[in-house]
């Protein structure tokens, strides 16, 4: 996968833009960054970048923060970076931001929506945008690290400011894990990230416990024996079989999975032939699976190898099917100590009426669990709102689809200023309730 040979403009706003002088006070500092941050937020949503290719995002960050005073280093797991504060004797908190973009041609009207295309893994030319709010993420995170750095005073300890690559396919967490965090590091003792989504600016959402589902991807191609469309009695047809695979996955979840526990199996992708009277040799098919319980994990993924190898095999299939893992994400579990602690900060930028508590784990997935899992130690991830509360009258603010565009919408379009006000004073807040002198 490379980067589209198309120039990208180099980023117009000034690092020392974002550095404070020493001293400066939290609230103060924020309303003096926040237009410069605004700048920063608009330049990164309209200039992309796919899952371990953010180099041009990974040179911004960096630039930040060496103008800042932390500690940089660059290239972590690809185009990870990470930054490095410390103030005196204290536990390490790390505070976690992801960095790519999407294949996802975007439809916002936003006078700085993205153009910007790559070359993807396959080869072809793909559209590039910010749908899923990495780049508020960033920002936020920026605008944390700069406040940090300038007053000292309300903290101590230290700080691993993670701008981690490739959350969209599960890599970016590994790839830094495997690139040797733990022993380039601090150890954390927490670690804290959130997530711009659809709920009203100026809320967020969180609970302790498994927070967001596990996922598994992966390709299944299925073996036939091809021939003329006239005569299918001499072929064994993929097509027929694949489509009897797609049909019997729809009970894996209805028939083997209790009531009590949650499930999707998603076949999103089944490709086989090129035209309407030639019998392919082959189909592939691309299976998505969420799931709640590592238990339930287990038995879901064992019953469709179990039918995809049944079906085969009753189809009288030349050769066994191929299965071809594409990415997995770990659940993601709150630590419940930790998230009440969270929530307790939380409060005090959002107010009670503000920290809304998620009844049920979300169905989307992220890789931010593999630091806390890697460390053993408690992780707390939390939903940020991020559009206009006005959308909201009359509907319940805990709901994450009111009917604005989710995540990965090419129409999602979060609002600017006010979302990275409250992304900033967030982390701060969450941070503070760990290192800061009442913690």
């Amino acid at each position: 996968m490379t980067v589209s040979p198309s120039p990208v403009p180099a980023c117009p706003v000034d690092p020392a833009l974002l550095v404070l002088p020493v001293g400066t006070p939290a609230d103060q500092g924020l309303e003096r960054l926040l237009p410069t941050l605004g700048d920063l937020y608009r330049d990164l949503h309209a200039h992309p970048e796919l899952s371990m290719n953010e180099t041009r995002t990974a040179a911004i960050v960096a630039a930040v923060l060496h103008a800042q005073g932390w500690e940089v280093t660059e290239k972590v797991g690809t185009t990870g970076v990470v930054g490095t504060l410390t103030n005196g004797e204290g536990p390490t908190v790390l505070l976690r931001a992801d960095t790519d973009g999407l294949p996802l041609a975007e439809d916002t009207d936003l006078p700085y929506a993205s153009t910007d295309t790559a070359i993807g893994p396959d080869g072809g030319e793909v559209p590039l945008m910010h749908g899923c709010g990495h780049d508020h993420h960033v920002t936020a995170l920026l605008g944390a690290t700069a406040l940090y750095a300038a007053d000292r005073s309300t903290w101590r300890g230290t700080l691993l400011a993670v701008f981690q690559p490739g959350e969209e396919i599960a890599a970016g967490a590994r790839a830094m894990v495997d690139d040797g965090f733990a022993e380039r590091f601090p150890r954390p003792d927490v670690c804290l990230g959130q997530h711009v989504s659809p709920l009203p600016t100026g809320t967020v959402a969180l609970r302790p416990g498994t927070a967001m589902s596990a996922a598994d991807s992966f390709r299944v191609r299925l073996y036939g024996s091809g021939g003329h469309g006239s005569q299918p009695e001499l072929t064994v047809d993929p097509i027929l079989l694949g489509a009897h695979v797609v049909t019997r996955l729809q009970s894996v979840v209805s028939r083997e999975i209790a009531p009590q526990d949650a499930a999707v199996v998603t076949v999103g992708s089944f490709q086989a032939g090129h035209k309407e009277n030639i019998i392919p040799d082959s189909a592939e098919l691309k299976i998505n699976v969420r799931t709640f319980d590592p238990e339930v994990r287990t038995r879901v993924l064992a019953a469709i190898e179990r039918i995809v190898r049944g079906e085969a095999q009753a189809a009288g299939a030349p050769r066994e099917p191929e299965f071809e893992p594409l990415n997995a994400f770990p659940l993601t579990v709150n630590d419940s100590d930790a998230t009440e602690r969270v929530r307790a900060a939380l409060v005090s930028v959002y107010g009670e009426p503000g920290v809304q508590h998620m009844e049920r784990p979300l169905a989307g997935s992220e890789d931010f669990g593999v630091f806390g899992t890697t460390f053993a130690c408690p992780s707390v991830f939390w939903m940020w709102g991020g559009f206009d509360p006005a959308l909201y009258e009359g509907k319940d603010p805990s709901q994450v689809r009111p009917g604005t565009p989710g995540n990965h919408s090419p129409r999602f379009a979060p609002q600017a200023e006010p979302v990275i006000e409250y992304g900033v004073r967030g982390l701060l807040a969450a941070a503070a309730a760990f290192h800061g002198p009442d913690a």
